[in-house]
C-alpha cells in the first residue's frame, strides 16, 4: 500500500508513503531536495543529530569558570614573561579566529548543505564558535588587558595574518551563487569544509591549545586553561562533524575525489603546517613552559597527519610519533577514536569535568 488512511470521527486522512520516502531519498549534503520546512525527520544522517545531542549536553559559559586565580598571577611576579606572552598570542589570534570559523560555517557550509539535520548541528557548531569568542572578551576583561593590544596583534602579528589569510581567501571563493551541480564548484565546497575542519580547527588551533595546557598543567592560570579545555573538547566535535560531512560528501559525489583533488588537499594542508610552524616559532620564541618550538613543531606534523588519514589520505610524514603523551591525554584522541570507530561518546555537561583531578591529567 502506497497510502495509509487515518478515519477521526467523520474526517479521513490520507498519508502518501511513496511520497514521503521519496523525499527521504532525495535528501543530500548538497542538491538535495530543496525545502521550506525545517523537517529533520525522518534522518538520514544519523551522526550528525546523535553529535548535536553530544554538542548540546557539552554546554557551558565563560562565566561559569572563577578568574581569581588567574588574575592575581597576572599581577605577580609567579608567572614569566613568555609565559605571558603565550597568553596574549593565545587571546590574540582566537580572539577573531573563532569568530572566521563560525561566520564560515554559517555563512558558507550551513547555506550550502540541505539536509535539515547538516543544517541543525551546523547551527550548534556556530553557537560554540560565538562562544568560544565570549570567552576570549572573558579572559580580556578579567585579565584587564587593553582590547585594543588584542586587536593590534590580530592585524600585526605577520604569522597571525597569514594563518588568518589562509582560510579567508578560501572562504572567500565561497561567497556567490556557485552551482554546485559542477564537479570543479563541488571540489571548491569539499575545500572550504576540508580547510576549516582538518587544517584549521584540526591543526592549526594545537600549537596554542598544547602551550596553554602546559601551562594549565603547571598550575598557571587555572581559568583560562579550563576554559581551552572546554574548548578543545568541543572542537574536538567540530573536527569529526566536517571530517563526516566531507566523507558524506565523496560518497555521494565520487566524481570529485579524482588523484589530483586528493593531491591539492595534502598540498593544503602541508600549507597550514608550514603557516602554524612559523607561528609556533612566534609564540615559543625561547623553550619555556617546560617545552620547545622543535618539540611543538614535530607534534604538529603528528596532528596533521593524523588529520589526513581521517579522511583517507596519505599522511605528509608517515611514522612520525607524538613528542608530548601527556597532551595525547589531555587533548582529543581518546575521543577522536571512539568517533572514528562509530561510537558518539556522551559526554556530561561542563561541570562536571571541575571534578577532575590533577592524576587525571
Amino acid at each position: 500500500m502506497d497510502t495509509t488512511t487515518y478515519t477521526v470521527g467523520s474526517r479521513n486522512f490520507i498519508l502518501d508513503k511513496k511520497k514521503a520516502e521519496q523525499a527521504f531519498s532525495e535528501k543530500r549534503v548538497i542538491n538535495g531536495r530543496m525545502s521550506m520546512y525545517f523537517n529533520i525527520l525522518p534522518l538520514k544522517y544519523q551522526w550528525a543529530y546523535e553529535l548535536y545531542r553530544t554538542m548540546k549536553a557539552n554546554h557551558w559559559e565563560p562565566e561559569d569558570i572563577p578568574m581569581q586565580k588567574d588574575v592575581e598571577q597576572w599581577r605577580s611576579n609567579d608567572v614569566s614573561d613568555i609565559e605571558r606572552w603565550i597568553i596574549k598570542m593565545g587571546i590574540g589570534y582566537f580572539s577573531a579566529a573563532e569568530g572566521i570559523v563560525g561566520d564560515n560555517v554559517m555563512h558558507v557550509i550551513r547555506e550550502k548543505v540541505t539536509a535539515p539535520e547538516l543544517k541543525l548541528v551546523l547551527g550548534r557548531h556556530a553557537h560554540e564558535e560565538n562562544i568560544h569568542a565570549d570567552s576570549l572578551v572573558y579572559m580580556i576583561s578579567s585579565l584587564g588587558i587593553n582590547p585594543h593590544e588584542a586587536e593590534a596583534m590580530f592585524e600585526d602579528v605577520e604569522t597571525i595574518a597569514k594563518k588568518n589569510d589562509f582560510v579567508v581567501r578560501t572562504s572567500r571563493s565561497m561567497r556567490s551563487d556557485l552551482d554546485l551541480t559542477l564537479p570543479e564548484n563541488k571540489q571548491r565546497f569539499a575545500k572550504n569544509v576540508f580547510v576549516f575542519g582538518q587544517c584549521m580547527e584540526g591543526t592549526q588551533f594545537y600549537g596554542l591549545f598544547g602551550m596553554i595546557l602546559s601551562l594549565y598543567r603547571q598550575n598557571k592560570f587555572p581559568g583560562i586553561g579550563q576554559m581551552f579545555r572546554y574548548t578543545l573538547r568541543d572542537e574536538s566535535n567540530h573536527i569529526e562533524l566536517l571530517r563526516n560531512l566531507l566523507m558524506d560528501l565523496v560518497e555521494e559525489n565520487p566524481e570529485i575525489w579524482t588523484a589530483d583533488f586528493r593531491e591539492d588537499l595534502r598540498n593544503l594542508m602541508r600549507e597550514a603546517v608550514g603557516l602554524e610552524k612559523a607561528f609556533i616559532q612566534d609564540c615559543l620564541p625561547l623553550n619555556a613552559v617546560g617545552l620547545g618550538a622543535e618539540d611543538f613543531m614535530q607534534y604538529i606534523d603528528y596532528i596533521a597527519d593524523r588529520r589526513l588519514e581521517g579522511v583517507g589520505l596519505t599522511p605528509l610524514n608517515p611514522g612520525i610519533q607524538n613528542p608530548f603523551p601527556w597532551l595525547a591525554e589531555l587533548m582529543d584522541i581518546k575521543k577522536e577514536q571512539n568517533f572514528f570507530e562509530g561510537r558518539v561518546t556522551e559526554y556530561q555537561k561542563a561541570s562536571s569535568l571541575n571534578a577532575v583531578s590533577d592524576d587525571e591529567l
